[in-house]
C-alpha cells in the first residue's frame, strides 16, 4: 500500500513532503518510538492521536485514518536510520524540533522512561540533526507541561 511512497521518501534526493505525506512520516516516526519497548500502550496511542489532533489541527476521523495509516506504514517502513533520515531531507529543521518534542511526549506518556525508548530517541534526535543539549531541553520541556 505504502511502497511508492516509501521508494518517494528513501530516494537519493527525496522531494520535499507535501503535508499529508508530512503527517503521515511523521506520525509514523511517532508509532516506531511508542512501539519500541515492546508495548503499545493506549496511553503512548492516546498521546500520539492528541499530538496529531494538535499539530495537524484534525477532526476525530482524520485523526482515525491518520492513525491507521502511520500504525501500517510503520509497519512496513525499512531500518530507522533510512527512515529517519529521509524525514530529515524532507522536513525543515524548526519542524525537526518540534517533532523531538512530539517524540517525548510518547515517550513519556505511561510514566515510564524505558532504555529502549531512550536509546531509539538518542538515535532519532541524531539522524534528524538534532543535537543532544535540544533534544534533553525538549524532554524537560514536556516533563514539565505533565507536571
Amino acid at each position: 500500500m505504502f511502497a511508492e511512497f516509501l521508494k518517494r521518501l528513501t530516494q537519493p534526493e527525496p522531494d520535499p513532503l507535501d503535508d499529508g505525506d508530512a503527517r503521515l512520516a511523521l506520525t509514523a516516526l511517532l508509532v516506531r518510538v511508542a512501539r519500541s519497548d515492546g508495548e503499545y500502550a493506549k496511553s503512548e496511542r492516546h498521546q500520539i492521536e492528541t499530538v496529531v489532533t494538535t499539530r495537524f489541527a484534525l477532526d476525530k476521523q482524520g485523526v482515525h485514518e491518520l492513525m491507521q495509516n502511520a500504525e501500517t506504514l510503520e509497519h512496513e517502513a525499512p531500518d530507522t536510520v533510512r527512515f529517519t533520515r529521509a524525514i530529515k531531507d524532507a522536513v525543515p529543521y524548526p519542524e525537526r524540533l518540534g517533532v523531538i518534542e512530539a517524540l517525548w511526549s510518547v515517550v513519556l506518556a505511561d510514566g515510564v522512561r524505558e532504555q529502549e525508548e531512550d536509546a531509539l530517541l538518542r538515535l532519532i534526535a541524531n539522524l534528524l540533526g538534532v543535537n543532544d543539549v535540544d533534544s534533553a531541553q525538549a524532554r524537560q520541556r514536556v516533563a514539565a507541561s505533565k507536571s
